[in-house]
């Protein structure tokens, strides 16, 4: 049985790479900026928009959603979407920390390994 490796990183970190797999894909972020520029809810208006097939938007909003970073709503064969702000600034934030911390090493370097 194969053991999950990432839980022996710290929660935060863990919480971090969950984010910015989540942006990963090209197709989700164009997703969040469709939701984004409509600052509405949005139903089938997506598969208009991007050159993906139903299934396929259908997935990764599936995937947004479950991330947090999207808000929805099922009625019928009918869906709504729209950004989940509070959770997007929130992981935004995070991410920005933790690179400003990688990055106070390279500020007590004298230069870099690499060079």
């Amino acid at each position: 049985m194969a053991l999950n490796k990432k839980t022996e990183f710290p929660e935060n970190i863990q919480k971090i790479a969950s984010f910015a797999k989540l942006l990963s894909h090209p197709a989700r972020l164009a997703i969040l900026e469709v939701l984004a520029n409509r600052q509405t809810c949005v139903c089938g208006e997506i598969v208009e928009i991007l050159p993906l097939a139903q299934s396929t938007i259908s997935q990764h909003l599936k995937e947004l959603k479950e991330g947090g970073l999207v808000k929805g709503e099922v009625e019928g064969t009918s869906s709504c979407y729209c950004v989940h702000w509070e959770n997007l600034s929130k992981a935004y934030q995070e991410l920005s920390e933790h690179i400003q911390s990688i990055q106070t090493y390279q500020n007590k370097q004298k230069g870099s390994c690499c060079e």
